[in-house]
């Protein structure tokens, strides 16, 4: 049985289904104003495996990872530009997909624009507004009443007194309270046309957090299983979802939003909070210019999802070393293979991840595999391979991957030279060439590997 650890609950609990057999997932996704970032890739990378295993486990799965297209530094950054908003989006959202797809990330079954959505933002507010949870501030703003809403602080775990002392809110004039959030944003007049949609509370545009709960109830209904994102968005945004969310349905026969809530840690850089203040700050594209996808993906899966991930370029070259063991097992192996799930790895391998995702256990039987296929049991490379492939790693040629050029590094041209001159050098018996060739090319990180048949090589 598959277990989740749950945030609102605070505890691993059996994962049931509204619906048997088909689970739905939303997951905040991106502001689309930059270049994706490591955090984003954490987040991109985590949910892409939960989708994977609960697809793998049997689920019919609707997973849903929404855009965020409109907020104040979207506006700003267009505006910085010189370009309107659509182009700022357009770009970015483009390149966000290039990223997610070189780190072996499958497209989500639906990909909502917050900016396509507005109408049923607007539905939700009035039904708010209805139900009592929702008013007009001095300053024109649409603001939800908090302290009107019984559960708020079920998921942070936070009294609204606690809340108010050490959380970061925003103070906006004529709120009656101040951890009140915006609803729908009054527009304002040096904004661009774009930016604005006309409503029953005068032009303006929807606030961040009604943005999720309209989209996840339009795609995925008022209740739904599972809502995932970075541990960040706790506290407020997804306690606003459910404020939200649970304040719209108050006439309705049920309040409940979202059975599992999944949270991702924090990527640090150096043991360090990542921060451009601080120079930590690495975009996915800055990061693959040095280290290969499958390798990031691979660094990524290694911890388990819910601990800090370190990032460092030691850690990222431990972890090119640990993938470059996997796949020299599979040397000389070919095609897929699927998973025999009665295998002893295999029930290993199920047992990790049913226990809330476990990829550090799952990881360790992976290595298992390549220690007994190191020792000549050859048979076991198709599993190695199809347990990888779940985990969205192991699918390329073994022989590609241990022979990709790093940037930093000889050309595969430069090694196949040096290889020949070798074989020149020892056919000639001039061995003292040929050690040094051999030297050389193992200080670059080239390892050579002799046999009958001819000289191989890897990167270390």
């Amino acid at each position: 049985m598959l277990k989740l650890y749950n945030t609102l609950a605070r505890e691993k609990q059996t994962f049931v289904p509204i619906q048997p057999g088909h689970a739905k997932m939303y997951v905040c996704g991106m502001t689309v104003y930059d270049y994706c970032h490591l955090g984003h890739a954490r987040v991109m990378v985590v949910f892409d495996l939960v989708a994977r295993w609960l697809r793998a486990s049997g689920y019919q799965l609707t997973y849903v990872r929404n855009i965020t297209d409109i907020d104040d530094k979207i506006i700003r950054r267009a505006q910085e530009n010189k370009e309107t908003i659509r182009e700022l989006t357009n770009r970015f959202i483009t390149a966000m997909n290039e990223d997610a797809a070189a780190l072996g990330v499958l497209p989500p079954d639906a990909e909502p624009r917050a900016t396509d959505y507005v109408v049923q933002m607007k539905d939700m507010i009035s039904t708010l507004e209805k139900n009592g949870y929702a008013y007009v501030a001095a300053n024109r703003d649409v603001c939800y009443s908090v302290r009107k809403f019984d559960g708020y602080g079920k998921l942070s775990g936070k009294s609204l007194e606690d809340l108010r002392a050490g959380e970061r809110v925003d103070v906006t004039a004529g709120k009656q309270d101040p951890l009140d959030f915006v609803l729908w944003k009054q527009a304002k007049e040096e904004e661009p046309a774009e930016a604005k949609w006309e409503s029953p509370w005068g032009a303006g545009r929807p606030g961040w957090h009604i943005e999720c709960s309209a989209m996840s109830a339009e795609l995925l209904g008022a209740h739904f299983d599972i809502h995932g994102g970075g541990q960040d968005l706790q506290f407020p945004h997804h306690e606003n979802e459910i404020a939200q969310s649970e304040g719209a349905c108050a006439d309705q026969s049920h309040r409940h939003f979202v059975n599992y809530w999944l949270h991702n840690g924090f990527v640090r850089v150096d043991d360090a909070k990542m921060s451009k203040s601080l120079g930590n700050f690495f975009t996915i594209r800055e990061v693959l210019k040095k280290y290969d996808a499958e390798v990031v993906r691979f660094f990524i899966l290694r911890a388990h999802y819910r601990s800090p991930l370190n990032y460092s370029d030691v850690h990222l070259d431990d972890a090119r070393h640990s993938l470059t063991r996997l796949y020299t097992a599979l040397k000389g192996q070919q095609g897929a293979a699927a998973v025999d799930w009665n295998e002893a790895h295999a029930q290993r391998f199920k047992a990790a991840l049913d226990d809330d995702f476990g990829t550090p256990e799952a990881m360790a039987v992976l290595f298992d595999l390549a220690t007994r296929i190191n020792r000549g049991e050859v048979a076991l490379a198709g599993q190695l391979r199809a347990l990888g492939g779940v985990l969205g790693l192991l699918q390329r040629d073994a022989q590609d991957f241990l022979q990709a050029t790093p940037s930093d590094g000889l050309s595969n041209e430069m090694i196949e030279e040096k290889v020949g001159a070798r074989a020149t050098a020892k056919k000639a018996k001039n061995f003292a060439e040929s050690d040094r060739i051999r030297d050389e090319l193992k200080a670059a990180g080239i390892i050579l590997e002799d046999s009958p048949q001819g000289t191989t090589w890897r990167r270390a």
